[in-house]
């Protein structure tokens, strides 16, 4: 029933400052069915995310929204596509009608009609026939109120208790510990909330807020009250503060008009910080629509124009456009908002999480966004300078949680590799890493669903993998961490030998083979043989490969043994060669796609599209030369996704299933920690990157359907206008400079790629033989 807010195509034509892509965003997509997309407002890795937080039947709302329930408020901080559980829904506004004579008690609303919304603006209607239009900037919101004109009075609260709860009984929901709210004399209020835990377990923080109202109120209170609203007291002062999480503390603001605005502005560090944003983002004179406006404008000039096609494929470009648009709403430019240190390098925070995140989502923003990508960089460094170790995961500029390895190291040294420069100190940045390599984390709040070790930061069983080259199950995620932790010393290997450090260089080559320790050859499923599997230090602990499938405390996290026995890319050679063979290889790849792992879901497969540990798996098809099943698989997967609520198959994840279908769409999958990207094949016939540094990459393709549904099988290839056959290349063919790519499609399978395979770069060389690239 949500309807979505668009121009009409008919409206998408060249203006003088540009088309206006927003038109082929739905903000609605993937908001149901386990997405979490978040689909209020916001710019570019803003810190405001404007949106309606609604409660459900005892449902977390990760992001604030969901399609039934009661609006508890509609708030400025939100994060994208996250799961775990809920975070932030802080510095909350929430309108009413009536007399209301106990406004701390936890107060809801109903939904008159389904929200709207397009990229800039959102609207939503109670029950009470309030109607709340919502727009954003950077630092700051505006809120425009619509009360009906019979109303005897009209209110706005202002609830510091206000955050987004959690059902799940992990022990993650958020709290809030106090505030204070302080009416000013000419009007407008000033407050600030403390709050904590969340999904990253994170201690005490504040955020200060600061609110001006269009026209006078005929009353305006603030309130002080015990826990769950009981025996409110009016502050005749104007002002309230609390440090306990047994005292409530708002404000109600009251009107006799039916047309009512708000600009409220946010910061980390100050209530005089919080105020200057808003009325340097929104001044006094600023109108709702020129909010808007601003926002859909950066949006166009900044990140949708990014990419251009000549497709007129409705579908398609709204699977772009709207791919593009999430995937750039996390994670969170906190430049000159850190209240944790003083220092002149960006701040990032809102990491949700690396352990999603890098395989394919910090590649492409790479290249979309190389200044915001380098900032990002710098960030993690500085990070580590003054906290002591990398985040995997940040949120309210605290580290946590680790689901598996440290796998900072890996965006690094996917930076390092591709030629990073610009301000990051590299000398730095390795330090770093060889911290998270070295130096076990004190496990000083152990986590009660891992308590073994830290969740909160580097590596937690990095005693086992020092002492061994493998983890027991001493450490809950052994065997998946074990995995992680391969690829996390490669990264470090491939910084350590481009920075000159020969001898660190061959001792993290060595360690990034010791997934090889977790592997049992003698295993068996299903016909095949060999899996990565727990063990302790006398011999191997056997599962069930297909159903071995677990959580924080189980030998894996979220993926089968099936599953990560792909994981080490770094390798994969050598494990073609330990699964039997191109032949077994090439089976054992269908058979992720064609046998279920539940035998109560007889149509399931074992490739499990809704999450990241098996991203790479359609593609590895490339390195047994048989990139024509990359393409079929990876399309065959990637049209499952669509622009409706349900349109994502898993949990965005910050937006890392969108930059998986963005990957498919241009036609190449980047292999993180290397320059090596796998080609397979593009969905339009003409496509052109901005690169951010006045180059282009320029793909074209003719004798397909143009859509990506038919007729999609390379060939042939043409590099930079030069015959092409490897089914890989390299940064620095296209992206590094520029460049173009044309293919030819078709509906035969043709053996255009007779080049040399993808590389291999921890598999030991081989001097007897090539490998096989025949099935």
């Amino acid at each position: 029933m949500l309807q979505n807010v668009l121009l009409p195509l008919l409206a998408l034509v060249a203006k003088a400052r540009g088309i206006d892509y927003t038109g082929y965003v739905n903000v609605f997509t993937g908001t149901q069915s386990g997405g979490n997309d978040f689909p209020g407002v916001a710019r570019p890795f803003s810190m405001v995310k404007l949106g309606p937080d609604l409660l459900n039947n005892a449902t977390d709302s990760y992001s604030g929204y969901h399609h039934i329930g009661n609006f508890s408020g509609f708030s400025m901080m939100h994060e994208q596509g996250t799961g775990g559980a809920p975070k932030y829904g802080t510095v909350s506004q929430l309108p009413l009608v009536g007399n209301i004579t106990n406004p701390l008690s936890n107060i809801t609303v109903g939904r008159a009609v389904a929200d709207q919304g397009s990229v800039g603006y959102y609207k939503s209607q109670t029950t009470e026939n309030v109607t709340i239009e919502l727009a954003s900037t950077s630092h700051a919101g505006m809120y425009q109120y619509t009360f009906p004109v019979s109303s005897p009075s009209n209110n706005v609260l202002i609830d510091m208790s206000h955050v987004l709860p959690s059902f799940r009984g992990q022990g993650l929901g958020q709290g809030y510990a106090g505030g204070h709210f302080s009416i000013m004399e000419d009007g407008h209020y000033e407050a600030s909330g403390i709050y904590n835990n969340g999904w990253n377990r994170s201690p005490n923080w504040t955020i200060y807020s600061c609110g001006y109202f269009n026209i006078t109120p005929t009353a305006a209170h603030a309130y002080i009250g015990a826990a769950a609203g009981s025996n409110n007291l009016v502050q005749n002062s104007g002002s309230a503060t609390s440090t306990s999480s047994d005292v409530y503390i708002g404000g109600l603001y009251t009107f006799n008009t039916s047309i009512v605005s708000s600009r409220v502005g946010i910061s980390w560090i100050s209530n005089e910080r919080a105020c200057q944003n808003f009325e340097k983002e929104i001044p006094r004179a600023s109108s709702f629509s020129t909010v808007v406006s601003n926002t859909k404008d950066i949006w166009n000039s900044q990140i949708l124009s990014k990419i251009k096609t000549t497709s007129t494929n409705t579908t398609n470009l709204e699977l772009l456009y709207t791919s593009l648009y999430f995937m750039h709403l996390l994670p969170t430019n906190q430049t000159g908002e850190n209240p944790g240190w003083t220092s002149s390098e960006p701040y990032y925070s809102d990491i949700y999480t690396l352990w999603d995140l890098f395989r394919c989502s910090t590649a492409l923003l790479h290249v979309l966004q190389s200044v915001v990508y380098e900032e990002y960089i710098r960030s993690m460094i500085d990070i580590w300078r003054f906290d002591g170790y990398l985040p995997d995961a940040r949120s309210s500029n605290y580290n946590g949680r680790t689901q598996g390895g440290s796998n900072a190291d890996n965006v690094l040294a996917d930076a390092y590799v591709k030629g990073v420069q610009g301000q990051i100190n590299w000398e730095d940045g390795y330090a770093a890493m060889v911290k998270n390599a070295e130096v076990t984390p004190l496990n000083t709040d152990p986590d009660p669903m891992a308590p073994d070790s830290s969740t909160k930061e580097g590596r937690g069983a990095l005693p086992d993998w020092l002492a061994y080259g493998f983890i027991t199950p001493t450490y809950s995620r052994a065997a998946s961490r074990a995995v992680d932790y391969a690829y996390n010393d490669f990264s470090l290997y491939q910084v350590a030998k481009g920075l000159g450090k020969d001898d660190d260089a061959a001792k993290y080559l060595n360690r990034s083979r010791n997934w090889r320790n977790h592997w049992n050859t003698d295993l068996q499923s299903i016909g095949y043989s060999g899996f990565i599997i727990p063990r302790n230090l006398s011999n191997f602990i056997e599962n069930d490969p297909l159903t071995d499938t677990g959580y924080w405390s189980d030998p894996y996290y979220e993926a089968s043994s099936w599953e990560y026995s792909w994981g080490d890319i770094h390798d994969m050679r050598k494990l073609a060669d330990w699964m039997g063979g191109p032949d077994t290889f090439f089976s054992r790849l269908e058979t992720m796609f064609t046998i279920g792992a539940d035998p109560n879901n007889p149509g399931g497969i074992i490739f499990d599209s809704t999450n990241e540990p098996t991203f790479n798996v359609p593609y590895l098809y490339n390195f047994i030369g048989r990139d024509d099943r990359s393409v079929y698989q990876s399309r065959k997967v990637a049209k499952t996704y669509n622009t409706g609520v349900s349109g994502l198959p898993g949990n965005s994840d910050a937006g890392a299933m969108q930059t998986w279908l963005l990957w498919n769409m241009i036609g190449l999958y980047p292999v993180t920690g290397q320059t090596t990207f796998l080609i397979h094949s593009p969905w339009f016939e003409s496509l052109t990157i901005n690169l951010s540094n006045g180059k282009t990459l320029q793909i074209t393709s003719t004798g397909g359907d143009g859509n990506g549904d038919t007729d999609y099988y390379v060939q042939s290839l043409k590099v930079n206008r030069e015959d092409w056959t490897q089914n890989w290349l390299t940064w620095n063919d296209v992206f590094e400079n520029g460049g173009t790519m044309h293919f030819v499609l078709g509906a035969e399978l043709t053996q255009w790629a007779t080049g040399d395979l993808p590389p291999s770069p921890a598999t030991e060389p081989i001097t007897c033989r090539q490998l096989s690239k025949e099935h």
